[in-house]
């Protein structure tokens, strides 16, 4: 029942200086009520697809739900899936910015800050409707046709990091590692990035192998590939950096990233790095060409 895609809205794929520019044709573009924040690629129904969180607040800033918008990256149609936890048998949205993604199979990893690691089962979407519906989505009022799509939370993994987000490990060859990268996001420079294992069954847990403090300030996603990290830093208004190398040897790529950059991921199939941007008015998703990065795959 989820697929293929189904929505009004469509993402669309741009080629724009070298890169590959996914932009929203809707309110997604200029809105301040729902923000991307992570991003990562997997495979749903033998397709290649790429997930995008948003976390949804009010004006003021009050959180009120998060989602993740499923891309088909052939039909350029994506899903959205509201995250939700389950308090005494009532679903609620999951109070969590969603600041970074890493996607194993029909495990979802998202970047709770302050909170760990929260896993989701994409095998146990469902969908809701009406005052359930709304409520997931951050909704107030009645809608009686409402209807949602709903991914629950399976688990808190703690992390003696603050998790602002976290991206995928590759080792050199290009297989995908059981392993994440989990980085914080500070204004000053002492934010540090761990490596753990992933917990291949229900009870484990998330176990720390190493970790550094690359002195950036603001780092938003941070992936491996061999010895060579990327890190991304954003900077405002203005465009990102990328920092690449090992790890006590970041160097900046002359390659900017998205103005309001944020998480990153890697995409060997495609040969591309992906990136977003936060910031209304200059919303989008991002691959940049290993080309581009001077990197022989």
């Amino acid at each position: 029942m989820l697929w293929p895609f189904g929505t009004t809205w469509r993402p669309v794929r741009q080629r724009h200086r070298g890169t590959v520019d996914l932009r929203w044709l809707s309110a997604r573009t200029w809105t301040r009520r729902w923000y991307p924040q992570g991003v990562d690629l997997g495979e749903w129904r033998g397709r290649r697809t790429l997930a995008v969180s948003w976390f949804r607040q009010k004006l003021d800033g009050t959180h009120l739900a998060s989602r993740i918008a499923f891309v088909d990256l052939e039909r350029s149609r994506h899903l959205d899936v509201l995250l939700a936890i389950d308090e005494d048998g009532m679903l609620q949205p999951a109070p969590i910015h969603a600041g970074g993604l890493a996607w194993f199979g029909d495990r979802l990893f998202v970047a709770a800050t302050g909170r760990g690691i929260w896993e989701f089962d994409l095998s146990a979407i469902r969908r809701v409707r009406g005052a359930d519906a709304r409520r997931v989505a951050g909704l107030s009022g009645r809608g009686v046709r409402a209807s949602a799509l709903v991914a629950v939370r399976t688990r808190v993994h703690p992390v003696d990091l603050r998790c602002s987000y976290l991206g995928r490990v590759f080792d050199a060859d290009g297989a995908p590692l059981r392993r994440v990268l989990i980085g914080e996001y500070l204004t000053a420079d002492s934010g540090r990035i761990a490596e753990f294992t992933v917990p291949d069954t229900a009870d484990g847990r998330f176990e720390e192998q190493e970790r550094f403090s690359p002195g950036l300030p603001r780092m938003q996603g941070a992936v491996r590939w061999g010895e060579r990290h990327f890190v991304s830093q954003s900077d405002r208004m203005h465009p990102g950096a990328l920092w690449t190398g090992p790890r006590d040897a970041l160097e900046r790529d002359r390659v900017p990233l998205p103005v309001g950059c944020e998480d990153l991921a890697l995409d060997l199939d495609a040969k591309l790095l992906w990136s977003l941007g936060e910031h209304p008015w200059h919303r989008v998703v991002r691959g940049i060409p290993f080309s581009a990065l001077g990197i022989d795959p």
